[in-house]
């Protein structure tokens, strides 16, 4: 059975031709799947013939909200969702004061092998259709009743080890058509796929590239992050800037602040010099606390300090503030409760 949503409009116009109808029934048919319906007979300018025709071979996919939460603090909401095959995975929506973001995921689980990230704690189940990536934003607009504006791709999983359903995914949603959000309103955010990274920049979409770099030399990425021992600081950098001269994009660095690991001010110097020639911003991210993990946060005060540092040093730097804390909002946390 075939989810037309794995279809970008191009191919399902060809599909549909194919079983014989009119080629005007793509449109018909886009538009509808990104309205949220969950069946074919919602459809209700098609014919029952091309309804009954459609369910033959093709399905509508839905997502089944298998735990919902909202923040008291600052009203994200967290969404549990349940794939149709019962493997879960996470989405959460924040409010901003220019309108709702949402954080998706790529893949269940995650290969990466980040040691500080919840979403890598039993390696990578499967990754998800480029339909099952859009769902995550069709459903949590469709629950909330609310249109959500802004999209990140930092949920869990490693978006580049998922490239193609990934460029379908983008390319759907922000067709006319469907969704039709934004590419500028779309961030992607990678641990250092390099040969993805590539990829990314000759597809010249001008979506918002960001790096999780959480650490400013070999030695202690090395140590926290595996893919470093395949694609080295040096080399990452150097895709980096070719994503920058082919796209004209400008690259942000997220860097989690781990206590007595990568957040001295020494670290802070070195993190300035290896991403001043990229001008790039970075985000400072107080590392969350993972109950498999003995990483920890430092100070509010060690975490000004090195911001501060950055800054004396000409870097565009800011702490994340903190979304959801009452909700286990960061990712992995609760399809990994889940799980236990």
């Amino acid at each position: 059975m075939i989810d037309l949503k794995d279809f970008e409009y191009d191919e399902l116009t060809e599909y549909i031709i194919s079983i014989g109808e009119k080629k005007f029934r793509a449109g018909q048919i886009f538009l509808w799947l990104h309205k949220g319906v969950e069946s074919y007979d919602e459809m209700t300018d098609l014919s029952k013939a091309i309804r009954d025709e459609l369910k033959e071979k093709t399905y509508v996919s839905t997502l089944k909200i298998r735990e919902k939460y909202v923040s008291k603090l600052d009203g994200t909401v967290k969404y549990l969702f349940e794939l149709p095959d019962g493997n879960c995975i996470e989405s959460v929506v924040m409010r901003y004061h220019h309108g709702l973001t949402i954080c998706i995921s790529s893949q269940v689980g995650c290969r990466m092998g980040c040691r500080f990230c919840a979403s890598t704690i039993g390696g990578l189940i499967r990754s998800l259709t480029a339909g099952e990536i859009l769902n995550q934003v069709i459903f949590a607009e469709k629950d909330m009743g609310e249109r959500i504006s802004n999209i990140v791709l930092m949920g869990i999983g490693e978006p580049l080890d998922n490239m193609d359903n990934v460029i379908t995914f983008l390319h759907n949603v922000n067709h006319e058509r469907g969704l039709n959000i934004g590419y500028r309103h779309i961030t992607l955010s990678t641990c250092g796929v390099v040969p993805q990274i590539y990829h990314l920049a000759d597809e010249k979409l001008p979506i918002t590239l960001t790096i999780s770099l959480h650490a400013p030399n070999d030695e202690i990425r090395d140590a926290i992050m595996p893919v470093n021992h395949k694609y080295k600081t040096a080399e990452l950098l150097k895709a980096c800037k070719y994503y920058v001269e082919t796209t004209g994009r400008r690259i942000s660095f997220e860097y989690s602040l781990i206590h007595g690991v990568n957040d001295s001010l020494e670290n802070a110097a070195e993190l300035a010099k290896i991403v001043k020639p990229l001008r790039g911003h970075v985000n400072l991210i107080p590392v969350n606390k993972v109950e498999e993990r003995e990483f920890t946060k430092g100070s509010k005060e060690e975490i000004r300090a090195f911001c501060a540092h950055l800054t004396e040093l000409g870097i565009n730097a800011t702490v994340r503030r903190e979304l959801g804390a009452d909700i286990s909002a960061s990712c992995g946390q609760l399809r990994k409760k889940v799980l236990k």
